[in-house]
């Protein structure tokens, strides 16, 4: 019998916590008990409390569930957070001095020293620095893991699965990024129609760091970042879901094209339930791949990859797709919290 956890979800009213209600509805071994909110949606029930956005309607287990304040006590067994960063570093830490488990889609854990950062199916050793982390900031049984920026989940698993066969030198990202990435209500309609706006605040040193610690070495300690360099535009574009990322890349190894393609197309997936049968999925059409017809491949969580040539200036050039509130965002908390419950972390 599959062992049920009891979830609970801090800024379960937002964009990215509606996402988890979502995912989590029919999932085996998680079950919402508790939801938690800003001081105005707090006392009322979830389906007078949030504004749904998302196709379909509330589940019906989560309605009648009363908003409870963002802080702790609250009856579950893990935390998803949603938290905006002003307010994530306080609350979250305070959660997992609690003793919670706590999986964060927050910035502002990602670069701490004893703080995973994860994708799981490509650094899930890194869930070693937990131990280090619970000793340094003396949780008894809490703790923190985070997911890596909403970009960042795009490009970051086929520079992992280059670097993993070739070694990377040095990659140029360009990222187009959807405007859920901004939350709700996002970006003001008179800004994003007819236009890209190249400026996302803040967004440019996580995309330009985050990967090196993905793709770095656990030494039993410590994490040894990856030695190549990032170099990053963010522009935000109108499009609803799905990130893309136009990359080019520099190797330390010798390749050819197929070998560059088989490398993606064969990164491992993992056997969770939210894994998506492929991890990256390489298509050969010249127009893939596209935010409206990709996103949803592997049920939003498999990267899409396409236009992979030679370039003229470092060795290869790609484009990479995924869903920015399911990879990028909720469906990557709860894989997170898959791969912890399948290592009995929780």
């Amino acid at each position: 019998m599959v062992k049920k956890y009891r979830v609970g979800i801090l800024g379960a009213t937002g964009t990215v916590g509606q996402r988890f209600i979502q995912l989590l509805e029919h999932h085996p071994q998680f079950e919402i008990t508790a939801l938690a909110a800003s001081d105005r949606s707090a006392g009322k029930s979830f389906a007078e409390a949030c504004a749904w956005k998302l196709a379909g309607d509330i589940p019906e287990g989560v309605r009648e569930i009363t908003v409870q304040p963002i802080e702790p006590p609250i009856d579950c067994d893990i935390v998803f957070s949603s938290l905006p960063s002003p307010v994530a570093r306080e609350t979250e830490e305070a959660f997992a001095r609690a003793g919670y488990p706590v999986i964060s889609n927050s910035s502002v854990y990602r670069m701490d020293e004893d703080v995973p950062l994860l994708i799981p199916e490509i650094n899930p050793d890194h869930l070693g620095l937990i131990e280090v982390q619970q000793t340094k900031r003396g949780f008894s049984k809490g703790f923190i893991v985070t997911n890596p920026n909403c970009a960042v989940a795009s490009f970051a698993p086929p520079l992992a699965a280059l670097d993993r066969k070739f070694g990377v030198e040095s990659a140029i990202v360009t990222t187009m990024q959807a405007i859920s990435g901004a939350g709700y209500p996002g970006v003001a309609s008179l800004d994003i129609i007819d236009n890209v706006l190249p400026y996302i605040a803040g967004e440019e040193p996580k995309v330009e760091t985050e990967a090196q610690k993905i793709l770095g070495k656990f030494s039993g300690t410590s994490i040894q970042k990856a030695d190549f360099t990032v170099s990053a535009q963010c522009f935000r574009v109108n499009v609803i879901d799905g990130h893309t990322a136009s990359v080019r890349v520099k190797l330390k190894g010798n390749s050819t094209l197929e070998e560059v393609v088989a490398a993606m197309n064969e990164f491992p997936s993992l056997g969770l339930h939210s894994s998506p049968k492929q991890f990256i999925e390489v298509l050969d059409e010249p127009s893939r791949p596209q935010p409206r017809l990709d996103r949803d491949r592997g049920n939003g969580m498999t990267v899409t990859v396409g236009r992979v040539f030679p370039d003229n200036i470092f060795d290869y050039r790609f484009v990479a797709l995924s869903h920015n509130t399911v990879r990028g965002a909720a469906g990557s908390t709860i894989l997170n919290a898959e791969l912890l419950a399948s290592k009995n972390l929780i």
